[in-house]
C-alpha cells in the first residue's frame, strides 16, 4: 500500500501551489494535483484540461493564489487539512474560534464541502467570547445557506417560548426560595426588567393582558406572604421581632417590593401594588415601632424607600385613590418619615462604615416634594390640619411643607373672592 501523500513532500509532489500577496509575500507550497482536486472545487477548475493556460513552476504544474495579507495564514492551513481525515474524530484542529473563521472564509472561498462543513460544526457548537460573537455576526451572514446553522442561538425566539420563559421568571422572582438562591433570584429580576424596557431595541415582551394578569397575581400572592409574616409579628412579643431569622425575612420581602414597583411601573399596572400596600400600612407602622434597635433601622430603610415609589405613583397621579386613602397615607406615613430621617443621619453620622445604612440624599428630597404634591391635592381642611400639626412638631425641618403652607395661605385668602367671581359668573349666566 503506498505511503499517505503528505502537504510539503517535494519528491512526490506533482503541483505547486504559489501564495502570494500585493504585500510581495510569496511561498510556494508542495501539494499532490489528487487531492487538491478532491478537496476543493477551485483547484480542481484549475487543474482540469478546461482551464486555458497551466504555468509551469519547479517541473510541476503551478497554481497561483492571490490573498489578502490577514488571511495568508488561513490558506495556508486550509492546504494542511487537506491532507488530513476530517470525520468528527478529531476536534481540535481549528485553533479557536477566530481562526476556524478565517478556516472557513477560505474553505468557502475555493469551494472546500469537506472543510466548511467541519468548520460550521465547530463553530456552532463551542462557545464564544463577545468580541467572537461580533466577529462571526460581521462575517456569516452573507455567507450563504450552508452556514446559517452557526447562527442558531443568536435567532429570535418566536413570541411563545419568550412567554414561556418571563412566566416562569417571574413566578420565580416573585417567590421565596432559601436565601442560597438570592444571587439568582436577583438575576431573575434584572433580566425580566431588561425583558420590558426599550432601550436601543423594542422591548423583548409587550405585556398583553394575560401577561399583565399573571403579574397581578404575582404581586398578589407576594403580598398574602407578606401579609402572613407581619401577622406572626404583631401577635409576638417585641422582643421575638428582631429574631434574624423573620427579620431576614422581612428585608427579602422589602427588597422585592422595591423591585416589583420597577417592573409594575414599566407595564403601567402599579394601581395593584399600591392598594395592596395602602392596607398593609398601619401594620406595617406598627412592627417598625416596636422595635428601635439598629438592625430595625436597616429595615426601616428599606420601608422608606418602598413608601417613595408608592407615595410618588399617588402623589403625581400614577394611581388615582380617593381622598381618604390619600389622606390616610399622608397622616400614616409622615410621621414615620419624620422620625426615621433623624435615626438613619444619626447612624450614618456615628460610623462612616455603614454602607447599609446610606440612601441617595435625592430618594428624601422627592420623597419630600411627593408629601408636597399630595398634600395640595388634599381638601384644605386637611391640608390645615396636617400643616398644623407639622407647624407644632420638634422634626419641623423634614420634610419641609413649606412650599404647601405657602401655596395654603395664599389658596384660603383668595378662596372667598376666586368663589364669589365663580358664583358671579354662574348667576349672570
Amino acid at each position: 500500500m503506498d505511503a499517505p501523500s503528505k502537504i510539503g513532500d517535494r519528491s512526490t509532489s506533482d503541483v505547486v501551489v504559489r501564495l502570494r500577496t500585493l504585500e510581495g509575500r510569496d511561498e510556494w507550497i508542495y501539494c499532490h494535483s489528487d487531492i487538491l482536486v478532491e478537496k476543493s472545487k477551485y483547484f480542481a477548475d484549475r487543474l482540469s484540461d478546461n482551464w486555458p493556460t497551466c504555468q509551469i513552476l519547479d517541473s510541476r504544474n503551478c497554481v497561483e493564489v492571490y490573498c489578502q495579507e490577514l488571511d495568508f495564514d488561513h490558506h495556508v492551513n486550509v492546504l494542511r487539512l487537506f491532507y488530513v481525515v476530517i470525520d468528527g474524530s478529531v476536534d481540535d484542529l481549528w485553533n479557536g474560534v477566530k481562526n476556524a473563521l478565517g478556516i472557513l472564509q477560505v474553505g468557502i472561498l475555493l469551494g472546500c464541502p469537506q472543510i466548511v462543513t467541519a468548520c460550521v460544526n465547530y463553530l456552532e457548537a463551542v462557545p464564544w467570547e463577545e468580541s467572537e460573537e461580533e466577529e462571526i455576526l460581521r462575517i456569516i451572514p452573507g455567507m450563504g445557506s450552508e452556514v446559517e446553522p452557526i447562527l442558531a442561538r443568536l435567532q429570535p425566539v418566536n413570541l411563545s417560548a419568550i412567554r414561556g420563559i418571563f412566566i416562569s421568571t417571574l413566578r420565580f422572582a416573585m417567590s421565596s426560595p432559601p436565601s442560597l438562591m438570592n444571587d439568582l433570584k436577583s438575576s431573575a429580576q434584572e433580566q425580566l426588567e431588561y425583558m420590558v424596557t426599550e432601550d436601543d431595541d423594542s422591548p423583548l415582551l409587550i405585556a398583553d393582558d394575560d401577561i399583565k394578569s399573571e403579574v397581578k397575581d404575582c404581586v398578589g400572592r407576594l403580598f398574602s406572604r407578606f401579609n402572613n409574616l407581619l401577622e406572626v409579628y404583631l401577635c409576638e412579643p417585641a422582643e421575638s421581632v428582631d429574631e434574624a431569622g423573620k427579620m431576614t425575612l422581612f428585608q427579602s420581602y422589602l427588597a422585592d417590593f422595591s423591585w416589583a414597583c420597577q417592573l409594575l411601573s414599566k407595564l403601567e399596572i402599579m394601581r395593584v401594588f399600591v392598594n395592596s400596600w395602602v392596607d398593609a400600612s398601619d401594620k406595617i407602622v406598627a412592627i417598625m415601632q416596636s422595635s428601635p434597635t439598629v438592625e430595625m433601622i436597616g429595615i426601616k430603610l428599606k420601608v422608606v424607600e418602598v413608601v417613595a415609589k408608592v407615595l410618588e405613583s399617588i402623589g403625581y397621579g400614577t394611581v388615582i385613590l380617593p381622598t381618604t386613602k390619600r389622606l390616610h397615607m399622608v397622616k400614616i406615613w409622615l410621621p414615620f418619615v419624620r422620625v426615621t430621617k433623624p435615626l438613619i443621619d444619626s447612624v450614618m453620622t456615628s460610623d462612616d462604615d455603614s454602607l447599609e445604612f446610606k440612601i441617595d440624599g435625592e430618594l428624601w428630597q422627592s420623597l419630600e416634594s411627593t408629601f408636597v404634591s399630595i398634600l395640595l391635592a388634599l381638601p384644605s381642611v386637611n391640608q390645615a390640619e396636617i400643616l398644623t400639626e407639622w407647624l407644632e412638631n420638634e422634626y419641623i425641618r423634614y420634610p419641609d411643607l413649606t412650599e404647601a403652607f405657602e401655596v395654603w395661605c395664599y389658596r384660603s385668602k383668595v378662596a372667598n373672592r376666586r368663589l364669589a367671581l365663580i358664583e358671579g359668573g354662574h348667576c349672570a349666566l
